[in-house]
């Protein structure tokens, strides 16, 4: 997982996101769709259609990065609301996101498989 620093304001956005989107159209969409500066230091978390997929786009000070991550089962767990809408997490909840793990309330959305 990509380690953020606690400070970090992290955004969720509502609604879904067409994934074909790439970093140019999501920081477009931050700009007109969240009123927010993509190039702020900030994180953006959008999320598919079908809830398995999410990329986040942030700015560190020397460029832009697109990360995108895909569940094997499950799906993220993502705030009700409109497209346009933006709910600010930690950087500890973006983890819990980003593990599959509801990060309203940590628990486990998908069992994990045993190993072993």
């Amino acid at each position: 997982m990509i380690a953020f620093s606690s400070g970090t304001k992290v955004w969720i956005a509502g609604g879904v996101t067409d994934m074909r989107c790439g970093m140019n159209g999501l920081a477009l969409k931050v700009q007109q769709g969240l009123g927010r500066d993509p190039h702020a230091g900030e994180i953006f978390c959008f999320r598919g259609r079908r809830g398995d997929l999410v990329k986040l786009l942030w700015h560190d000070g020397v460029g832009m990065s697109l990360y995108a991550k895909r569940l094997e089962a499950g799906k993220f767990i993502w705030p009700t609301g409109g497209s346009g809408e933006a709910v600010q997490v930690s950087a500890a909840q973006i983890g819990y996101l980003l593990e599959g793990i509801d990060w309203r309330n940590p628990r486990w959305t998908q069992r994990p498989a045993k190993v072993g």
